[in-house]
Formats: structure tokens, sequence, C-alpha cells
């Protein structure tokens, strides 16, 4: 079994490099790329954690037995789907939209003292002055740009023109609107150890939005900034992501969510990021606690990704559910410690790796 795997990928390898694709990952339109970016679900009224200081601190740094410290996520991507009072971010969520006022509100929740960005930024700061870490780069910060809805006649209005998203330019306009909200909102925010890194299109297909987002990405590009994706598994557009203007996407294999889906999907959604050039992204949430036996299931990802070089040659993206990597780490349950111990060794070493020198040309 073996030997036919590895002739397998050999195979794959040649086919890919003979077809032109870029075989292991994307080579994003920025200097350099967020290796690890983890998904803070937070904003929505839904929402019971509450990502303070403490709460980041599982996903900022690893101290070892020897009492060093190890880096872990270089990418924090802050998002919403709705608003948790009937009201969605992106199509499908909800049966209404979010209009300008939970667009705005969505942005001045992340930049709240003591919470999600600012929060952040402190636990940072602790490390740094707690131990003699010494952090390579400052963390990068992705934020949430909402799909205008199409046909919503109730967003808002700019500059005292209501917007009327049956009209492409005035669903522009409202992207425009937040990006530059949201960056003037971290200049005044003024973290000392994050930067801004780029913006995330939270819809997952492009069905609504296909003649709309390189437009958006072209204006993220202007102000100096990425736009990332996270397309689900075979999802409309998910290969086209070039070309509908996106610097990064990662590809969701969607295998951890229900028991009846095969392990081969995982293998499916790497050899398909590979032949796009896309990146990847690990599914957990609190069922991978022992309490709930779906650890096995988180542990498939991570033995999946190291057949395929995921660990070795392509960024990662992580969906945690809400904040299923700060139980792993709190629970009382020596199994679910040895987990979260497992994924966070491997994000502390990619860390320190090379990229430039794995990454396929």
């Amino acid at each position: 079994m073996l030997k036919f795997k590895i002739t397998y990928k050999l195979f794959l390898s040649f086919f890919l490099l003979m077809a032109g694709a870029s075989f292991y990952s994307c080579t994003p339109k920025q200097d350099q790329a967020i290796r690890d970016m983890v998904l803070i679900y937070d904003g929505g009224a839904h929402r019971s954690i509450k990502w303070n200081k403490d709460h980041f601190a599982p996903y900022v740094s690893l101290e070892n037995e020897d009492g060093s410290v190890d880096w872990l996520f270089d990418g924090f991507l802050f998002l919403e789907i709705h608003d948790g009072k009937g009201r969605g971010f992106a199509s499908y969520y909800q049966d209404s939209a979010a209009r300008k006022v939970e667009w705005k509100g969505l942005i001045d929740n992340y930049f709240l003292e003591d919470n999600a960005v600012m929060a952040l930024d402190k636990q940072i700061s602790e490390v740094l002055e707690s131990s003699a870490a010494k952090m390579p780069f400052k963390r990068k910060i992705v934020l949430t740009v909402p799909e205008p809805i199409p046909n919503q006649t109730d967003w808002g209005e700019i500059k005292g023109e209501p917007m009327n998203f049956s009209k492409k330019e005035d669903r522009l306009e409202a992207c425009k609107w937040v990006i530059d909200y949201a960056i003037a909102s971290f200049k005044k925010a003024d973290p000392e150890n994050l930067e801004l890194a780029g913006f995330y299109w939270v819809a997952e297909e492009a069905t609504n939005s296909r003649d709309l987002v390189k437009h958006v990405a072209e204006y993220t590009n202007e102000r100096g900034y990425k736009l990332y994706w996270i397309p689900y598994f075979n999802s409309d557009g998910y290969n086209e992501w070039q070309e509908l203007g996106f610097d990064q996407a990662f590809y969701q294999p969607n295998y951890f969510f229900k028991e009846d889906r095969p392990i081969s999907q995982i293998e499916e959604a790497c050899e398909n990021a590979m032949k796009y050039g896309m990146s990847m992204e690990m599914e957990f949430d609190d069922r991978a606690l022992a309490k709930h036996g779906w650890g096995y299931r988180m542990k498939d990802y991570i033995r999946v990704f190291d057949q395929y070089d995921v660990w070795d040659k392509m960024e990662v993206a992580y969906y945690q559910g809400g904040d299923s990597f700060f139980k792993l780490h709190h629970s009382n349950d020596p199994e679910d410690n040895e987990l979260y111990l497992q994924l966070a060794k491997i994000i502390a070493k990619r860390q320190k790796m090379d990229f430039a020198n794995t990454r396929a040309e």
C-alpha cells in the first residue's frame, strides 16, 4: 500500500509538472505570505467567547519544557458570517442582509479595548516582556469584507447617496467604504506588534459576486493590501480564484464535519489545491475533544497533510469551530493536551522554516 501511494504521488507530481501547474503552493502576490492563519470568529451577538488577552495565549506562543518559547500562528483572520440578530454578512446565512450599521459595528468590535485585535496585541507584548523570545516579524491581521448581497436596498448611504445592491457600482462602493473604514480603524488603533495584511472575502462561493470580486481585489491592492479567500470543497469558482482576482486562496477539504465522509476527500482536496496553486485549510471543532471522540478526524488531517508535504511546502489556514484550539490546551484530559501539542509543535516548526526555498516556482 505504501509503495502504491509513493508511486501515485510521483505520477501526480510528473503529471502536474508536465501540465505547467504549480504543484505545492500558490505564490501569493505579497512579499511574505501568511504561513499559519487561524480563524477567529467574533462579532455576532450569538458568540459567547470573549477574545481577551488570556484567550489568545495558546495561539500566540508555546512554552517548551526547557523554558524556551516558540511562536505559533503568524496570521489571525477575524471574521463573522452573521450578526446573531437575523442579518447575514454573506448570501445564504440569514434571511436578511447586514446593513452599513452592522458592517461598521463588526469592524468597531475588532478594535474594542481588551478584545480581538487589541487583546492579541497585548498578549504578544506580554510574551515579549516575560521571555527572551524575539519575534522575527509582526503578526499579520486579516479583516472581513462582507459580501454586498445582491438586490439589497436597505444597506444605507454613502456620501448622502442610498446604495442599491442591484447595481454593481453600488456594491463595489460599499466594499470600498468598509475597506477604507477598516484601514483607518487599524491605523488609529496602532497595535505595536501587528500589521494589517489584508482582507477576507467572506462569501465562500463565487456565485453571487463573480463579476464584482475582481474589482474589490483591485481596490484592495491599490490600497496596498491583499484579498484572501477560503472556498469550500468544490464550491463554485474555487479553481478560478486567480482569475477572480484573489491574492491567496485556502481550500477547504470539509472532511471533518461528517463521519461518512472518507479520508480520500482530504487527499482529493490536497491534489486539487496543488493542481490549481492553492493553499490548504485544516479543520476541526469541539468534537475533536476526547469526550466527543472525533480527535481521530483531526489527526487524519495531520497525517494526510504530512503525506502530501503540506506541512513542509504550503500555507495553511486553521478552522477551529469557535475556540477548540484553546479548549484542547486547557482541557483536563491529557489526550486533548497531547493533541494540542502535536499541532502546536508542527506550527512552531513551520514558523522556523524557510518556505522561500521549498515553494515550487
